[in-house]
């Protein structure tokens, strides 16, 4: 709050002189910046360019280095835009760029008008969205809303007092059996997401305030209304920079059981207490997830971010969730009503589970299918948005790699998500197939999970290292020291080596992209899971009326298969298929009778 006695109407003056003078010089700029309508694309087409969209997640601090200090930062995107256009995504999502401690990596926002001094200035930005719109790529931008920093402006005079204005924007509780010398205990028995007690105990007010995650994130009230009030300019500040919409970070932990009671236990077959990788007891998460007011929240962004014209690019501004839902059914809430409109894209994270290891449980056909088929069905209307991998999961490798055929699963998986019908999100590096590749000493933990779950829980820089442009020491990611330490897969992993073989996962990224796009089938065609009671082999089929079937199948065994599909048909029918991608060395099949699959072989063709 600042005072405005004492300030001259010349220097009111002269502000306001300056403050037009740069809204027009960024309209000019956002003019130049906007495309023209790419590839004979329809208005219509780039107002839904979201409902069969790529989008390329990028960990600004792991993608490229422009300035040697060996964090990534915007201009070392920008120099990466024409990689990104040749690979054919729609869209990039950032995760945090905004000044912040980095406690949690840009996750704990200290100011979300600017830009973190590492990552560059709001200048940078602006280039980088306006070269990215030149080369039709639209740029979507993390929205941490469920906490702030600690040392955000907000807090810091939140915690000053009792009745500070700003007091109320936060979650403070008084302690259980609390006295003027007694703190007492916690208000109840809910745990951060970090691990340990969620409430931390502030000597000066002598409360004590909630934060779902790190210490240093303190949990935002939304039950004042003002704190809704904040969060609408603030999407509308990046709207007017022409980003494209926002992927609304922990969305589902935004509101508490107002009635504080504490969590019930997760208990074993024995009656016994389940504990977490932190050594707590494990609760349900009932009273600090998926509440209510999540859906008032979501239909207010919904509402503040349509107001812009989604027939001028980037079209619709798109509103992407993280969010948890147990099932298809929880899903389909998160969209909304076609009165009450929240989410375009609802993160889908169970088709492909995180918790799933080679191992101990080999990829499930039977799982598989049905994760897939409830995705495609159980959403209504709406547009699934499947999410296989991103910076919080160990990579694919980890999780579903042999050892052996790591390539080849990953293209299978690879065709899963892009063959799939709605638009599919992806993590830098899976299109080359980065290792996860964890720390080994606690003493070289960057990350705040891996530093209180050590060494259960190594944390999340395994899937963080910096992308593998080429195979040299430093990946071509930075002339200085990384932040995160290059992988030794870096010598056959990486853009360069990759790029000159058609054969390899980023040629194949690439093909799928490519059929994606350009096959009004694959675009728009609803899916039809095929040959139901196979154990081995995972096929669907997509189809558009009057457009030829267009068939997948993907093995995903580590033994050649041979499956024989039949297809819907009246009369009598002799279908031929037309090859569009199989996997390399692969007979190309004539009819859906028999169709040959290597180890984790793949073949997609249309049928007529």
């Amino acid at each position: 709050m600042r005072g405005q006695s004492g300030i001259s109407l010349r220097t009111v003056a002269g502000i306001l002189a300056l403050v037009l003078i740069s809204a027009a010089s960024y309209a000019q700029t956002a003019q130049r910046a906007k495309p023209a309508v790419a590839h004979g694309a329809s208005a219509a087409s780039e107002r839904d360019w979201w409902k069969n969209a790529v989008i390329y997640e990028i960990y600004p601090r792991s993608f490229q280095d422009s300035n040697g200090d060996g964090i990534g930062d915007l201009n070392g995107i920008t120099e990466r835009l024409d990689y990104l256009q040749q690979l054919g995504v729609d869209a990039i999502w950032l995760t945090p760029i905004n000044p912040s401690p980095q406690v949690d990596f840009g996750y704990d926002v200290s100011d979300y008008r600017a830009i973190d001094p590492q990552y560059g200035t709001l200048a940078d930005f602006d280039r980088l969205v306006a070269e990215a719109n030149k080369r039709h790529i639209r740029v979507i931008l993390d929205m941490v809303m469920n906490h702030t920093s600690d040392k955000h402006a907000w807090f810091v005079a939140s915690r000053s007092s009792l009745t500070n204005p700003y007091r109320d924007w936060y979650v403070w509780r008084d302690g259980k059996g609390e006295t003027a010398t007694d703190k007492g205990a916690p208000p109840n028995n809910w745990q951060s997401t970090f691990g340990h007690a969620a409430w931390q105990w502030d000597e000066t007010t002598r409360q004590y305030y909630y934060h779902n995650f790190y210490v240093q994130q303190p949990d935002l009230n939304w039950n004042n209304p003002k704190v809704h009030e904040a969060f609408k300019d603030i999407l509308r500040f990046w709207l007017d920079r022409g980003v494209a919409g926002f992927r609304f970070d922990a969305i589902s932990t935004l509101y508490e059981d107002p009635s504080l009671a504490d969590e019930a236990e997760i208990k074993d077959k024995d009656g016994k207490p389940i504990l977490n990788v932190f050594g707590d007891v494990r609760l349900d998460s009932s009273k600090t997830r998926n509440l209510p007011g999540v859906h008032t929240v979501m239909q207010e962004m919904r509402a503040a971010m349509d107001t812009f014209n989604p027939n001028a690019w980037p079209g619709t501004r798109v509103l992407i969730g993280e969010t948890f839902a147990r099932n298809a059914a929880e899903l389909n809430q998160l969209y909304g009503s076609a009165d009450k409109p929240e989410f375009h894209l609802p993160m889908d994270l169970q088709v492909l589970p995180a918790e799933m290891q080679t191992g101990s449980a080999r990829l499930d056909v039977a799982q598989l299918r049905k994760n897939l088929t409830d995705a495609e069905t159980g959403i209504g209307s709406n547009i699934p948005l499947l999410v296989f991998d991103n910076h919080d999961r160990p990579r694919l490798d980890m999780r579903y790699g042999d050892g052996v055929h790591d390539v080849d699963i990953q293209k299978a998986l690879a065709t899963v998500l892009l063959m799939s019908r709605g638009a599919a999100l992806f993590y830098y590096g899976d299109e080359i197939g980065m290792k996860t590749t964890p720390p080994t000493r606690k003493e070289d933990v960057k990350d705040p999970v891996g530093l209180v779950g050590w060494p259960e829980n190594k944390g999340r820089d395994g899937e963080r290292t910096p992308m593998q442009w080429e195979g040299t020491a430093k990946a071509g990611f930075t002339s200085g020291d990384p932040w995160l330490p290059v992988p030794p897969s870096v010598s056959t992993i990486n853009v360069k080596t990759e790029a000159s073989d058609p054969n390899s996962l980023l040629g194949w990224y690439k093909a799928l992209i490519q059929l994606k796009k350009t096959n009004p089938v694959l675009a728009q065609g609803a899916n039809v899971m095929l040959d139901t009671d196979n154990t081995k082999v995972l096929s669907w089929m997509r189809q558009n009326k009057g457009a030829p079937v267009v068939l997948v199948s993907v093995n995903v065994t580590a033994e050649p298969q041979t499956v024989s599909l039949k297809l819907p048909c009246a009369g009598v029918c002799e279908w031929k298929l037309k090859t569009l991608a199989k996997s390399p060395g692969a007979v190309a099949p004539l009819t859906p009778e028999r169709i040959e699959l290597g180890p984790y072989g793949v073949f997609i063709g249309e049928a007529e």
